[in-house]
């Protein structure tokens, strides 16, 4: 507007923005004449660098305001919080006319509260003396409420008042030219991206839930295109903890139907739910069929509802593994155990039809400190005694929703479905869901200056080998390149394997002693991390495990599949010619998916030999594992020989650092990387996803059972590594998927 109405709208403008892409359109009249000007944009970079192309064009009907078609180039690079340069260069496609503009920014206290700008704009011909330049102040008054002041060279001025409400705002701007006693009014109303503002946390506060669906795997990762099914764990612990800070959430709703999750990640799950609950928000958790899993995830809530045709089966817990020494005799085949370490007992499953006492030793230590950090934990969330939880388990065992209810187990019964009563129930009124992306730490552009410091989180998950599971080769570039990034100020390790291939599980381990040289590196234990899945731990800055993780099992174990009848018995032979006394021993009849079946047993010295050769690779586990726990070999020793203990017995025997999950080994990278608590901090995810799209659709329901088989393919390791030996636990010997 301009004089003194203040409502006149001759002059107007459209901005659209969109990810890396912008649109404008702007008219002013003078008089009775109009132009519209037109504008289309790309860029791209981060909030550290950021450069853009820009092609503008202009319409009108009077040739006294035809103006030039000009492209727009811009660089904006702010390399910290404090300090911004902008250059702006623009070309006229139609004559001989170029334009240079730069603009400087600088924030004293490295925050929005305070900016200081100045620019400065030169054209072709034109002294540096006379160039065209202005200075001012942007002022944050409260967190989406900002005065704004510019000079001119030209004694002109303008002031202003910019409000953000969120999702929308609105400005207003004077422009005063004291030669020309001249003044104009601009107005701005906004809509789109969440800009930063106290307004949301003002008027929405404790006005919002957000209901949370864990139906499907809680896994790492997904694949980027159509699965439904996988529910990123890491985004799921970030999502729950953002909850908690919002204040505008009042309480997290839970539906754990169809949820399928490792006994370690409903641990962790529950615990970030408890620090949702110091921040004053409730928790409410929906059940249908629960097991004992997750019914210890469902019990930190302050009000679990059970479906009215719902169960819930507490049976207690369980580990049991199944033996194939009589299944190898009736097939024909034979299974040499080398077995030097008292609770190494992987391969017991190919040679004996039961536990050994060591491995039963082991199992059952493992599984009464499991048991006890339920009922601890369950107890005090229900306000029962131990002896009423041990007695529900041995004489209740299964129980319906009111039986559920009669003992204390849940609060309410009721359906997913009528999750918005029960709400309004709980608080006394209705409360309006929000959608997890709409939380403020999801949703809020960034108003700072400056990448943000990154935190590196990398995956090494299943078998140590060296281009599946973990993918050894492939982890060794990644930290050797996460090493050498100045961006990246500390590294955590998510390791979830049982071990295998002490090369691949070797190869990784050397790379984070190098990338320890030059930035912390934390490693946070899944569910297992023993044999080579604690060799490739053993070098962290810090190791951190939850109560239920099976970490340890520091041992080697090898053994040999041979040929006892199995090849006469299907009519199939060998034969081959060879060169060297023991060139023979790998040989003999094919099998599809296991492979060659060697066709005799080592020899006294042969197995001599490989004796020699395992105890070798224990001494070097052994030193290796002192080297990076601080410990001499004796005391390692004792501790070792294969067995497997729970992260809290882990601890307390030195081989894990600090209890807790991977929130816990971010906040140790956070401080050994020397940053503040409340520093903006960027997750780099390492891999992001498991891949495009899952084609791994197998040709027939069976041949996809034989595959995912833990004991099958443990019979496949063995015979392809040809008796080497092997840093690994079976799956069995720890918690997989529950409900």
């Amino acid at each position: 507007t301009e004089g003194e109405d203040l409502t006149s709208l001759q002059d107007w403008g459209l901005f659209l923005g969109g990810r890396r892409l912008g649109f404008s359109i702007l008219q002013q009249e003078f008089g009775s004449k109009r132009v519209t000007d037109y504008k289309i944009s790309i860029a791209g970079g981060n909030r550290g660098a950021a450069l853009g192309l820009a092609y503008g064009w202009s319409k009108s009907k009077y040739a006294s305001l035809a103006r030039d078609k000009i492209l727009t180039t811009g660089l904006l690079v702010r390399p910290s919080p404090y300090f911004s340069l902008g250059v702006i260069g623009n070309l006229s496609l139609d004559r001989n006319a170029r334009e240079g503009v730069i603009d400087l920014g600088i924030r004293p206290f490295g925050n929005p509260h305070l900016t200081l700008f100045a620019d400065a704009a030169l054209q072709d011909g034109m002294k540096i003396s006379a160039a065209k330049w202005s200075y001012g102040a942007a002022f944050r008054i409260l967190p989406g409420v900002h005065l704004i002041g510019r000079y001119f060279e030209n004694e002109s001025f303008t002031g202003g008042l910019s409000i953000n409400f969120g999702r929308g705002g609105m400005a207003g701007q004077s422009h005063f030219d004291r030669s020309q006693d001249f003044a104009h009014n601009s107005y701005l109303i906004r809509s789109g991206v969440m800009m930063p503002s106290i307004f949301p946390t003002l008027f929405d506060k404790d006005k919002k839930y957000v209901p949370i669906s864990l139906k499907g795997r809680v896994d790492y990762h997904k694949y980027r295109l159509f699965d439904m099914q996988s529910l990123p764990f890491a985004r799921l612990l970030d999502d729950i903890e953002t909850s908690g800070r919002d204040p505008r959430v009042a309480a997290l709703a839970l539906n754990l139907s169809g949820m399928k999750i490792r006994p370690e990640h409903a641990w962790e799950i529950r615990e970030v739910l408890k620090s949702v609950q110091r921040y004053g928000k409730k928790v409410l958790i929906f059940i249908d069929n629960a097991g004992m899993t997750t019914y210890h995830l469902a019990s930190v809530a302050d009000l679990i509802v059970m479906d009215p045709e719902g169960n819930l089966a507490l049976p207690g817990l369980a580990l049991s593994r199944t033996f194939l020494k009589g299944t190898l005799e009736k097939l024909g085949l034979a299974f040499d155990e080398w077995r030097f370490f008292e609770y190494k007992s992987a391969a017991e499953v190919l040679s004996r039809e039961s536990m050994s006492p060591a491995d039963k030793e082991q199992r059952q230590d493992y599984l009464d400190d499991w048991y006890e950090m339920i009922r601890s934990e369950v107890c005090q969330s229900r306000e029962l005694s131990p002896d009423e939880f041990d007695r529900i388990v041995d004489d209740q065992i299964y129980l319906l929703a009111d039986m559920a209810l009669e003992q204390g187990l849940i609060d309410a019964i009721g359906r997913w479905s009528a999750k918005d009563e029960i709400i309004a129930d709980l608080f006394g009124r209705r409360l309006t869901d929000m959608a997890r992306k709409d939380l403020l730490g999801n949703s809020v552009a960034s108003d700072a200056w400056g990448e943000p410091s990154k935190i590196a989180l990398v995956y090494g998950l299943g078998e140590c080998a060296m281009d599946t599971g973990i993918r050894a080769r492939w982890l060794e570039k990644v930290f050797l390149r996460l090493r050498e990034r100045d961006d990246v100020r500390a590294v955590v390790f998510r390791v979830d394997s049982p071990g295998g291939d002490g090369m691949a599980s070797d190869l990784v381990a050397e790379a984070i002693k190098k990338c320890r040289e030059r930035k912390p590196v934390i490693v946070s234990q899944g569910q297992v991390a023993g044999s080579g899945g604690y060799w490739i731990s053993m070098y962290g800055d810090q190791i951190v495990a939850a109560p239920n993780t099976l970490t340890g099992s520091i041992g080697v174990i090898g053994g040999w599949i041979y040929d006892a009848g199995f090849s006469e018995k299907i009519g199939m032979t060998s034969d081959l010619v060879k060169r060297g006394a023991h060139a023979d021993l790998w040989y003999g009849v094919s099998l599809p998916y296991i492979g060659t079946i060697p066709s005799r047993n080592l020899n006294p010295d042969e197995r001599g030999k490989m004796e020699r050769l395992i105890k070798l690779y224990y001494e070097n586990f052994v030193r290796k594992v002192a080297q990076g726990r601080n410990m001499s070999p004796e005391e390692v020793k004792k501790i070792a020989e294969g067995h497997f203990y729970s992260g809290e017995a882990g601890k307390e025997i030195g081989l894990v650092d600090e209890i807790g999950g991977l929130l816990t080994a971010l906040e140790l990278a956070q401080q050994q990387a020397g940053l503040d608590k409340d520093d903006e901090i960027e997750i780099l995810e390492i891999p992001q996803y498991k891949g495009l799209i899952d084609l791994g659709i197998p040709s027939s329901p069976i041949r996809a059972e034989i595959e995912s088989d833990p004991v099958i393919t443990f019979i496949k390791m063995v015979n392809k590594q040809r008796g080497k030996p092997l840093y690994m636990l079976l799956p069995g010997s720890y918690p997989v998927y529950s409900e």
